[in-house]
């Protein structure tokens, strides 16, 4: 007792000593000083945040995937047509140019196009500034459901007497901007279920892959191994070559998020079972068992929310994935089929290599998803980064 005493003691003087060594540093000592302590007092989610936000990669590809969210869920209201919409007279239109200032004043216009045919039956559209087709916003036009909820026709902008294209027209004269926006909303909602699909099996039977251990471990290593033992696009196209034609379009669209999920849950279940592996025995895991907390209450409790760091990383990476498998699959006319519109569907439609050659626009779709993909990755990579911020 009387050595603990001595101990206390001695640890006491040195905290004083400490204390009067702090007094005498210099100003901007005592300034930097006090600001590593306000860092060694920020949790472990404090310190992931601040190291994630000097990430400027990873705050732009956060930025643009918010854009991308934001302009599938009120695609409607920011695209100016419908899906429905075709302009016979404009087939084939490249995309226009928007002009701000008509003769020294704000006032957003595009000009009117006259169309020439040659003698090979090619199309030319040759802007006529003469003729001025003023942009109108919140303006009225064709109605749509917005939030799949509220009937309404109110749309961002658009060209009354006219036509604003600004990424040009297809073979049936739809507009492409409005097109890739509603085939947002299905190609970046079948990522997002995708993904929850799969972190909800991934995560339960990876942390307790990790927690149990023996034959229950055996058991789903087994059924892991023998998801990913199969290639993963061929297995697809023979999940999805079973899905009935003749199924409605939302039956189709639940069908195709969960075969996206059957492989994958085994990239994440193999990583959480490694870190609860490591967590299990741990003193806050052993003071849950001595407290009687149940198992189930262990994972869901304790176990999945120390993971949950990572498990976020992975499901931001884990999302190109899935976008680029629905792609594939309705390109390959195995996945969405019209009248669903997805960034696939737009694809399969300008599969001619011949059109794409002259009509080079119809192939933005491809445009908007290597941008979705690469904001995904920075974002992710960003994530990854941060979830261990004790590391430069």
């Amino acid at each position: 007792m009387s050595d603990l005493t001595t101990k206390s003691e001695e640890l006491f003087e040195l905290y004083e000593g400490l204390g009067d060594a702090s007094e005498d540093l210099e100003p901007e000592d005592q300034t930097s000083q006090k600001s590593l302590e306000s860092i060694y007092a920020l949790s472990q989610w404090q310190l992931m945040w601040r190291k994630f936000i000097r990430n400027k990669v990873a705050i732009l590809g956060g930025i643009v995937v918010l854009l991308y969210y934001l302009g599938g869920l009120f695609a409607g209201f920011v695209a100016p047509y419908t899906l429905s919409t075709r302009f016979i007279k404009y087939i084939h239109m490249p995309p226009q140019r928007i002009r701000f200032f008509n003769d020294g004043k704000f006032q957003p216009f595009v000009c009117d196009l006259d169309l020439t045919i040659d003698e090979n039956l090619r199309k030319t559209y040759t802007p006529d500034c003469e003729k001025r087709i003023p942009l109108e916003f919140f303006s009225h036009g064709e109605s749509y459901k917005l939030l799949g909820l509220i009937d309404t026709d109110v749309h961002l902008f658009q060209a009354p007497g006219g036509i604003v294209s600004l990424l040009g027209t297809d073979r049936q004269g739809r507009d492409m901007f409005s097109r890739v926006l509603y085939g947002s909303q299905v190609s970046l909602t079948i990522g997002l279920l995708g993904v929850a699909f799969s972190l909800t099996f991934g995560s339960v039977l990876g942390v307790a892959s990790g927690y149990y251990g023996g034959w229950i471990d055996d058991l789903i290593q087994r059924l892991i191994e023998l998801v990913r033992a199969f290639p993963a696009i061929p297995l697809w196209m023979a999940l999805s070559a079973a899905v009935p034609p003749h199924w409605p379009p939302l039956r189709t669209y639940f069908a195709v998020t969960i075969i996206l999920s059957v492989i994958g849950w085994t990239w994440l279940a193999r990583q959480l079972r490694g870190k609860v592996l490591a967590l299990r025995d741990e003193d806050f895991v052993l003071a849950a068992k001595l407290a009687g907390a149940s198992d189930v209450r262990i994972i869901f409790r304790h176990l999945i929310p120390a993971t949950f760091g990572h498990i976020i990383v992975v499901s931001t990476l884990a999302m190109p994935s899935m976008i680029l498998a629905e792609t594939a699959l309705s390109f390959l006319g195995l996945g969405l089929r019209p009248p669903i519109t997805s960034w696939g569907v737009l694809l399969k439609e300008v599969q001619n290599i011949q059109s794409i050659a002259l009509y080079p626009w119809v192939f933005t779709p491809a445009l908007a998803i290597a941008i979705a993909i690469l904001a995904f990755n920075f974002l992710g990579d960003g994530l990854r980064d941060a979830a261990d911020p004790y590391t430069v």
